[in-house]
């Protein structure tokens, strides 16, 4: 966005905060019944209109037969980004669909962050994007989730 003046710059870092903090008060409100995030050790480490950052290390009660991270840890992994993302605009929303590509094992030890992203955003139904990585930056799986607006906000918005 090319900004012409100081004024317009001012109200765009207004507007680009107040986003923020919707987005954190939207996802603080989503997550804080969420035993299943929480059981996990996932943690939000950025939030904001339409992306979510989550971290999550494996740990050995997440391990499969092969000891590599079992693929629905990673699937809730890349769940609760998409979830974090397509609420961060303090519209309640709902999976429609999800889908997963794994493309190499997480071992134990492992930190896994998820980084979710708005691909569109209708006024009911959206589209994210969302990449798992390890600590090396190698990437782990690919999601795709699509969103259903329930007609709800998180929380209440102050005027």
């Amino acid at each position: 966005m090319i900004v012409a003046n100081t004024t317009q710059l001012s109200e765009h870092l207004n507007e680009a905060a107040h986003e923020k903090v919707v987005a954190e008060k939207a996802v603080a409100a989503m997550l804080e019944n969420d035993t299943c995030t929480k059981s996990m050790g996932m943690e939000v480490v950025d939030v904001a209109k339409g992306m979510a950052k989550i971290t999550m290390r494996v740990t050995q009660s997440m391990l499969n037969g092969h000891s590599t991270c079992h693929g629905g840890m990673l699937f809730t992994l890349a769940d609760t980004a998409f979830a974090c993302a397509c609420n961060s605009e303090n519209l309640a929303a709902v999976a429609s669909g999800c889908s997963i590509e794994y493309i190499r094992p997480a071992f134990e030890n492992d930190l896994l962050t998820a980084v979710a992203n708005v691909k569109s955003q209708g006024k009911v139904t959206g589209t994210y994007d969302i990449e798992i990585v390890n600590q090396d930056q190698k990437l782990i799986a690919l999601f795709r989730g699509k969103s259903h607006r329930i007609g709800t906000k998180l929380v209440k918005e102050d005027s």
